[in-house]
């Protein structure tokens, strides 16, 4: 069995009847993608000034975890 989606291009194989280890699968991947990020977003009216503060907040985030990120791989000394 296959899942796939043609908007997205996520897609499933299940391995020897193995559906739960397809479902986890699937969940990283929307996961990932961002799609239920995307669907929560979509189920009410965002105002501009809080799309505006709340891409202020994403891009904080991002900065900041790269910033750790980079943190970690450098070593002190």
């Amino acid at each position: 069995m296959s899942l796939s989606s043609n908007n997205t291009g996520i897609e499933v194989s299940v391995r020897d009847n193995d559906v739960e280890q397809a479902i986890k699968a699937l969940k990283r991947k929307i996961a990932r993608d961002g799609l239920l990020k995307q669907l929560k977003s979509k189920k009410a009216y965002e105002k501009p000034s809080e799309r505006r503060k709340r891409k202020e907040r994403e891009s904080k985030r991002r900065i900041r975890k790269a910033m750790a990120r980079r943190a970690r791989r450098t070593p002190r000394g």
